[in-house]
């Protein structure tokens, strides 16, 4: 008799483990549990997704005919749903974990749970920090322990201390209901597990024990599923924070260098001053546009065109632009401002540098779901001893390659092949993407 009490208090605790973590793997049930306010809707459907679980366990020892004592989780679920979402939630997951119970005569049933749902509702508005129910610990005497010890966090003690307090009383309900008269009746009863035949104290301490245990193990595979999520999300802002300091330094870069070439010509050549101004408008739209991690190669180029013609009336015939581009590549995606860093460094390290001038060239292709980009000039060239360090150098090369490794970590390629007095190629390979995938940005 003792060991089939034993086991089934076991697997009241497997049954639990298991459906907290069919539960975790639920996206929906996840964004349900990173919320701590919620809209009547929400908490009714909190309620739903907890009843229906918590309601098939009741159904499963109500159509075993009381075999499967330990998968009935009713009581701890109803706690749950209302320790987690409040009074709604805990009342009426109560009122339909209960249903079940209800076919075979277990009347009690109902009030019990529902009655449980508010008292978990309750516990919660008592809480001084809703962060503290998912920190709950069942070891008592550690409990106590930190009551005492932590003299300047009594408050969050003393609720823990509360909390499994409340769990006890609403196991102690349940024994007590089962004892009275009610309870013995047949049309009245309700189900309790209890050592039958067995009337020592530590097999009492391990039911109530098995009870608080089966309303923590869900809070802890939750709460590490929301850590898990929080996480997630911190490393989506940071990627997000570096990608929005590595833009910020190209946009006051670009625009002191252009405004130096408008400050030259103002006094040189006012009309031409102008123009540029004008130009320079037309480029900052899309600059002071809300930034972007991703735009079409279309727009990339478009952009690289309005910029060129800035510095076409800086330089005149002296800079000439070439492009060759794929028709199937013009509408993929590439990282936003990719390649006008590359072109100013082409304008200013190399062509500037020659007293003819030169050419840029653009190419572009796809092959084996890549994306290849290739800028080119016929400049000065980068001296020997300082290519294998420019990657890490400069804010126009070092500040692509960086934006290149937060957007797609190892799967892409870009170097870097120059000779002294022939020029500087800067070639790209990155992974194709959909113009769908546009809401990633």
């Amino acid at each position: 008799m003792l060991q089939g009490y034993l086991v089934s208090l076991l697997v009241k605790l497997a049954t639990m483990a298991a459906i907290a973590s069919i539960l975790a793997r639920s996206n929906r049930f996840k964004a349900m549990l990173m919320r701590e306010n919620r809209t009547l809707g929400q908490r009714l459907e909190l309620a739903i997704w907890l009843s229906v679980v918590f309601g098939a366990s009741v159904a499963t020892r109500v159509a075993g005919h009381d075999t499967y004592n330990g998968a009935d989780l009713g009581l701890e679920g109803a706690f749950i749903a209302g320790i987690l979402g409040g009074y709604v939630t805990g009342l009426v997951s109560g009122v339909l974990i209960s249903l079940p119970a209800l076919f075979p005569g277990e009347l009690l049933t109902l009030p019990l749970l529902a009655g449980v749902g508010v008292l978990g509702g309750l516990v919660r508005d008592l809480a001084p920090d809703p962060e503290e129910i998912w920190r709950f610990s069942p070891y008592f005497d550690l409990n106590i322990w930190r009551f005492f010890k932590e003299s300047r966090n009594y408050q969050r003690t003393a609720f823990h201390l509360l909390l499994f307090a409340a769990i006890l009383v609403a196991e102690f309900l349940r024994q007590i209901l089962a004892q009275s008269n009610l309870g013995r009746e047949a049309m009245t009863s309700v189900f309790r597990l209890y050592p039958p035949g067995i009337d020592h104290p530590l097999t009492w301490v391990a039911l109530y024990l098995t009870t608080v245990f089966a309303v923590t193990i869900p809070l802890k595979i939750w709460n590490n599923t929301r850590n898990e999520k929080k996480l997630e999300e911190q490393q989506r802002l940071l990627v997000e924070a570096r990608l929005a300091a590595l833009t910020s330094q190209i946009n006051p870069h670009f625009l002191f260098n252009t405004l130096n070439s408008v400050s030259s010509l103002i006094r040189t050549d006012p009309n031409q001053a102008r123009v540029m101004v004008v130009k320079l408008s037309k480029v900052l739209r899309r600059l002071l546009r809300k930034h972007e991690n991703f735009s079409t190669l279309r727009e990339e180029l478009s952009f690289i065109e309005d910029y060129l013609a800035i510095e076409v009336v800086r330089f005149g015939d002296k800079l000439r632009f070439e492009k060759d581009v794929a028709e199937d590549t013009l509408d993929m995606l590439v990282p936003s401002m990719l390649l006008q860093p590359l072109v100013e460094n082409s304008i200013k390290h190399g062509i500037g540098g020659k007293v003819e001038g030169g050419t840029i060239r653009i190419r572009t292709s796809r092959g084996g779901s890549r994306l290849h980009l290739l800028v080119e000039d016929d400049g000065v060239g980068i001296p020997e001893e300082k290519l294998a360090t420019v990657l890490d150098h400069g804010i126009g090369v070092s500040n692509v390659h960086e934006r290149l490794k937060v957007l797609f970590g190892n799967d892409y390629r870009m170097w870097i092949e120059s000779q002294p007095g022939q020029g500087t190629r800067v070639q790209l390979e990155v992974p194709e993407l959909e113009t769908n995938l546009a809401a990633v940005s």
